[in-house]
């Protein structure tokens, strides 16, 4: 009798079913390693706990017990802080080189200037980048209003750079390298919080910090990282949002006679989650994200129904018979509020210069062409403003002009042509077979992890479609509302360089491939839970194998970075050397 207990018990808890010894048949198939799912506690199903590493690491590594604990309580932020470290490190490594105004720097970095020093961008006459790079006190702002076609938040950013360190290439790129760095410590926090794993979380960090396209666009004063930012601060925002709220419904079910979480419909379908300031904080970034480029607007509509359909799934999950009309009664409208109105009043007031100084681009359009409108009863400040929107929406979709550079988004993910932000040959090259060199910097992502990143979306839809996976889904939303838009102006004049938007959930996706690579540790997982974990050579090995594949893949990326290094900023080498670099035809 003693003998038998403890695996009737292991069996139960395990989630056999109805708590039942195996049938003779799913004993034989055992012996060919089959074993049947585990059935997961509501409790970690609504808030599952995060994975820690197995002691045998740590004996390997000959740390003591209480010393491997600290260090797993500090890995949650120092193995994050450690990447950041590393990624801050290479981005400002020379970042005021070249020293040149390259590609539509031209165009951010004056309009930035102007801003922070007059409230408005002005007209800056043409030619004058190199006076600028000579002597920039020299150069004076332009008092004439500039028309511009992109809101002003990302000029602000560039702009306190510019404050900070001056007119220089370091001043208007050194914000925008302050927020690529600080976007790997969210993607290695959003990460962790996603897989329940420190080292999977730093790893998705580590991928971002050595992609070449983010890495060129942290070191260039363009406005498309800074959405970025936004957009990966929004979505860690309803990570965290989502975490809260299915804690708060775990703690409000109730629990049986034997300590079980129980779920219940009344308490599913009327609970009321209450305040829920991660998803406000989510609604002023993607507000934030939004008065950067248009491009944001997608976003906050595909997280906007993203937060929704977590909520329902909290709800079902809890025990509610009707969870999308529990939802609506009670989630719906706090969710609409808490996003949508915030990121309209966010965008406005981001215009609050261009309304108070009286000087911008049409700021007196509703006085003069405007005076006869049938809206007089509205602000003279907000018709201008309307009318303003509507001329630069005409212009970004019937922006058809041909560019050397210019791709169309079919082509993003295998890198298909990439842009040319700067090149600079020089005679004389001695190194050089052809007696050149070449200096460019080009906006490119590190092909291997792109091309790796085309296996891990297909195993994501796969993991979303057949497995359920709500991590698989977030990630797929991330990708889809930064790419999937460019595709309703594919006759408009787009570039690759728009990809940066969804580069940290193609990192994610790698990331998870790689952790399903890898498999569960031991001591965890489906073997683990049925305590076949002590004679299990076959789960060990093939772990291992998983562990090997992973880290050849992880440096294979890392050296493919450090190849195209020179390309990604603006390092003279032999002209040979550059052509060698240029895998594809139309990468020239």
């Amino acid at each position: 009798m003693t003998s038998t207990a403890p695996e009737t018990q292991r069996g139960q808890d395990a989630g056999d079913p109805l708590g039942e010894q195996p049938t003779s048949w799913q004993r034989r198939l055992r012996r060919f390693g089959h074993v049947p799912r585990p059935e997961t506690s509501l409790r970690d199903r609504l808030d599952p706990p995060y994975n820690r590493p197995g002691r045998q690491m740590w004996s390997v590594l000959a740390i003591p017990p209480h010393v491997a604990d600290r260090l797993v309580r500090w890995s949650g932020w120092g193995g994050p802080l450690l990447v950041t470290l590393v990624a801050g490190l290479l981005r400002f490594w020379r970042l005021d080189q070249p020293h040149a105004v390259i590609f539509d720097e031209t165009y951010y970095a004056k309009d930035a200037w102007a801003l922070v020093n007059q409230g408005y961008e002005g007209s800056w006459p043409k030619d004058v980048d190199k006076l600028i790079l000579k002597d920039p006190s020299a150069v004076p702002i332009p008092t004439d209003p500039g028309y511009v076609v992109h809101p002003p938040v990302g000029k602000w950013i560039i702009g306190f750079g510019e404050q900070l360190f001056g007119f220089t290439p370091f001043g208007w790129r050194f914000m925008v390298a302050v927020l690529g760095t600080v976007s790997v410590l969210l993607l290695c926090r959003i990460g962790r919080r996603l897989f329940r794993s420190t080292f999977l979380g730093c790893l998705a960090g580590l991928l971002l910090a050595v992609d070449g396209l983010h890495f060129v666009m942290s070191r260039t004063a363009l406005l498309d990282l800074i959405v970025m930012f936004f957009v990966l601060a929004a979505f860690g925002c309803l990570v965290v949002d989502r975490d809260r709220s299915r804690r708060r419904l775990s703690d409000a079910l109730p629990v049986d006679g034997e300590g079980v979480l129980r779920p219940d419909a009344g308490v599913a379908e009327t609970l009321r989650l209450g305040w829920r300031p991660w998803r406000l904080a989510a609604g002023v970034m993607l507000g934030l994200a939004f008065a950067t480029k248009w491009n944001g607007l997608y976003v906050l509509a595909a997280f906007g129904l993203m937060t929704v359909l977590w909520d329902v799934g909290a709800r079902r999950t809890a025990g509610a018979v009707r969870p999308y009309r529990a939802v609506l009664r009670r989630d719906l409208i706090p969710a609409f509020l808490s996003t949508v109105p915030v990121a309209i009043v966010t965008y406005v007031v981001s215009w609050t210069g261009w309304i108070v100084t009286d000087k911008g681009y049409y700021r007196n359009w509703a006085a003069t062409e405007g005076k006869d409108s049938s809206w007089n009863w509205l602000p003279d400040w907000l018709r201008s403003l309307w009318h303003y929107e509507n001329q630069v929406y005409d212009f970004h979709v019937g922006l058809t002009s041909g560019h050397t550079y210019e791709s169309n988004p079919w082509s993003w993910l295998v890198l298909g042509r990439p842009v040319s932000y700067f090149y600079e040959e020089q005679a004389g090259c001695e190194e050089s077979a052809t007696g050149k060199c070449a200096g460019e910097v080009l906006a490119i992502g590190t092909p291997l992890l792109w091309w790796l990143a085309c296996f891990a979306l297909a195993y994501v839809l796969w993991r979303w479609f057949f497995r359920r996976d709500w991590r698989a889904g977030a990630i797929a939303c991330g990708v889809v509302a930064g790419w999937l838009p460019w595709f309703f102006y594919q006759e408009r004049t787009i570039f690759l360089f728009y990809a940066v938007v969804f580069v940290p959930f193609l990192c994610l996706a790698v990331t998870m491939m790689l952790g399903a690579i890898v498999g569960p540790a031991a001591g965890t997982g489906t073997r683990a839970e049925l305590g076949l974990t002590t004679q299990d050579p076959t789960g060990e090995r093939r772990r291992t194998l998983g562990v090997i594949a992973v880290g050849v893949l992880v440096l294979l990326v890392i050296w493919n970075f450090i190849y195209f290094w020179p390309l990604y900023t603006g390092t003279s080498i032999p002209e040979d050397l550059w052509r060698d670099r240029m895998w594809l035809d139309t990468w020239v």
